[in-house]
């Protein structure tokens, strides 16, 4: 009777991809959240508001650096200006305030500098009645 013992022997190799492999499987999910996302705003999005000033809340899923982050109001007339960033209330928000707004379509552009070193752009539009 010949019984062989089912020994396995797995090389260095094989031991470091599947150590790699799940370094990945485990790390990939947090790199993925650090880009800054935008998660709420005022206005919001496709959102009737009434003017001429509102105040301009973003929300991000992470921190963001203020002074490397821009926002820009694309008016009716197709007319764009930057849009100062007034302050930071806390980690992850912005504000501003836009004056002077007529009836019609704008957009806020924004582009934010994540505390991970990625740059995010989104487009906020809305309507002033």
């Amino acid at each position: 009777m010949d019984i062989r013992r089912n020994t396995r022997r797995f090389t260095p190799g094989f031991v470091a991809a599947i150590f790699v492999a799940y370094g990945i499987a485990l790390f990939a999910p947090r790199v993925a959240f650090a880009h800054a996302l935008l998660v709420s705003s005022q206005p919001a999005v496709n959102s009737t508001v009434s003017g001429p000033d509102i105040a301009v809340v973003l929300k991000y899923n992470s921190r963001v650096d203020m002074k490397h982050s821009t926002l820009t109001l694309l008016a009716p007339d197709g007319r764009v200006e930057k849009v100062a960033i007034e302050s930071e209330p806390e980690p992850g928000l912005l504000a501003a305030k836009l004056t002077g707004l007529v009836k019609g379509a704008y957009v806020l552009r924004w582009q934010v500098l994540a505390t991970d070193g990625h740059i995010t752009r989104g487009k906020v539009p809305f309507q002033v009645e």
